[in-house]
């Protein structure tokens, strides 16, 4: 397999992320541009289904050495955020940027619970039957994330429903004294 060496550098990166952050990855981002479908197995690592092969050696903590068709690469770890999955390296003196989502971030995008929806609410449903005891919030209230909604009693216990989210309340299905099946939308937003 022939390979010019930005490609080797990008795949650099891959065997870097393999070595030191994550297990099985299976989608890349290489400088916003560049999606890459990876695998890591016993027997190595394919990437966008074909075989890979190169030796990589960590010289220090984030300093590694590649070799691969007999050239040489000096790689370092510029910035490693695995919070957000994303990582800066210099590979022979190039900077490439890395976005990294394993199998799990690919799962909640396709159910449309990525980070791109993260914070924003629709709607707010009884978790459980129950007794509206209290609302904290009308028509037009912003609320942020943590933010108290309303009181719910279920078997003899006051529960508060809090905001997953940040959102303006459109509309209070509800009222205090009504009682509320499982599921049923309370709030929304």
């Amino acid at each position: 397999m022939s390979f010019d060496s930005v490609n080797v550098e990008k795949n650099s990166v891959l065997t870097i992320l393999n070595s030191n952050y994550l297990y099985r990855v299976s989608k890349v981002t290489v400088n916003k541009t560049t999606s890459l479908e990876i695998e890591f197995a016993d027997q190595g690592i394919t990437i966008d289904g074909k075989s890979f092969n190169w030796d990589i050696v960590k010289l220090s903590d984030g300093y590694f050495h590649i070799l691969h068709d007999k050239k040489s690469y000096k790689a370092e770890i510029v910035k490693a955020d695995k919070a957000t999955k994303s990582f800066t390296f210099k590979i022979n003196n190039h900077i490439h940027t890395v976005e990294v989502k394993d199998k799990f971030d690919l799962l909640l995008e396709k159910l449309g619970m990525n980070n791109g929806t993260a914070g924003k609410v629709n709607n707010v449903k009884a978790p459980m039957p129950g007794l509206i005891i209290d609302l904290k919030v009308k028509v037009g209230d912003t609320v942020k994330a943590g933010d108290q909604l309303l009181i719910l009693e279920a078997m003899k216990m006051e529960n508060i429903l809090k905001s997953a989210g940040e959102g303006v309340v459109k509309s209070v299905k509800v009222k205090k004294g009504d009682t509320v099946e499982k599921n049923q939308v309370l709030i929304e937003f």
